[in-house]
């Protein structure tokens, strides 16, 4: 475990907000890509409909709806798509 002075990194944090309000600071920022759909990654982690339902938290019917474009993924959900495409070991190792 690493030693960290969590007070020396909040008063840094204040400091850079600060500092970003006066214009003299960029903060750093990321997009986050959109998952591909639910059927791909579904299909990459070899997953039945019924599994992978279980593991995203939803119901087959709602994973159907998302496979089949009648609705799509919202919030948490997408999240949880995002990180089943890009570490797909995570899903297989709770699978």
């Amino acid at each position: 475990m690493s030693s960290r002075d969590i007070g020396t990194e909040i008063l840094e944090g204040i400091n850079e907000i600060k500092q970003f309000k006066k214009g003299r600071f960029e903060l750093r920022t990321s997009e986050l890509s959109e998952p591909s759909p639910p059927q791909v990654i579904r299909l990459k982690l070899n997953l039945s409909q019924s599994a992978f339902a279980g593991l995203m938290g939803v119901s087959v019917r709602t994973l159907q709806d998302w496979e089949q474009g009648r609705r799509d993924p919202q919030g948490p959900a997408v999240a949880l798509l995002r990180i089943a495409e890009q570490h797909p070991d995570v899903f297989n190792d709770i699978h």
